[in-house]
């Protein structure tokens, strides 16, 4: 891996990953996420893996798309490239995923810790779509992720004007789970993946894909689906576990089987 750092054990069950372009401010280019999406599949068959961080460094989780792999592209280059379908990969992810984002998060920056399930920000971040002040717009669910998180009026705003909001205002539309100083901002989303890590991971799983699907479907569909996967959880040895550790009030050891 050139463009990103791996550990699988930084801390137990969870994992993390470091995008490392620092002179470019982790801008992802097309190696970059390939990296990425192999990576997360790795992880994602690990049985010692159970929640897993993406983060960048104190100036940049990602400040975008690498534009020069892109300036003189045509639209069937662009088709012919499909990088979208990396990005298709990511979303697919079963393990929870924690974005620990400190400054730019733009962009594709952006996009990519929308693609996570939980953010957790430093107190320099910042969040933003200016796709719109060098001729585009969002590709990679910029459009589509941040308005189901924040509305309609908000994320138009953004997206039409490309201006950034801090991470204290992302958590007040709802964007960001929680905003600590720069120093606590990888320790903050270790802790919640820690927390975590102690549950079921299948369990855990069956849940944020329920919850993931309560964005793509109606409700009657979404609780039907909800449903079928708390009869699941029921095939499983960490709710026989669970469930015993409740009734002889101590704490359960789940083995995710």
């Amino acid at each position: 891996m050139e463009f990103i750092k791996v550990n699988k054990q930084y801390d137990k069950y969870v994992a993390l990953i470091e995008l490392n372009r620092p002179k470019e401010l982790n801008a992802l280019n097309l190696q970059l996420m390939g990296e990425l999406r192999d990576a997360l599949k790795k992880l994602d068959d690990d049985d010692n893996v159970r929640s897993i961080i993406i983060t960048g460094n104190e100036k940049a989780f990602a400040a975008g798309a690498d534009i020069k792999q892109m300036a003189d592209k045509s639209a069937i280059d662009m088709l012919k490239i499909d990088q979208f379908s990396t990005w298709d990969q990511i979303r697919k992810t079963k393990k929870p995923l924690i974005a620990a984002v400190s400054g730019f998060a733009l962009g594709g920056g952006c996009e990519l810790a929308m693609t996570c399930d939980m953010i957790i920000a430093s107190e320099t971040a910042k969040f933003g779509q200016p796709e719109i002040k060098i001729g585009v717009m969002p590709g990679a669910g910029g459009t589509q992720r941040l308005t189901k998180a924040i509305g309609k009026a908000k994320a138009m705003e953004l997206v039409l004007t490309g201006r950034f909001i801090s991470g204290e205002e992302a958590m007040g539309y709802g964007l960001v789970n929680k905003v600590v100083p720069v120093e606590m901002y990888l320790f903050e989303a270790l802790s919640l993946a820690k927390e975590i890590a102690l549950m079921s991971p299948i369990a855990a799983q069956l849940a944020k894909e329920a919850v993931n699907r309560s964005f793509e479907t109606h409700l009657d569909e979404g609780l039907t689906f909800e449903r079928k996967n708390f009869y699941l959880a029921f095939a499983t040895e960490d709710q026989k576990e669970g469930m015993a550790a409740f009734v002889e009030k101590r704490k359960p050891e789940y083995k995710g089987k």
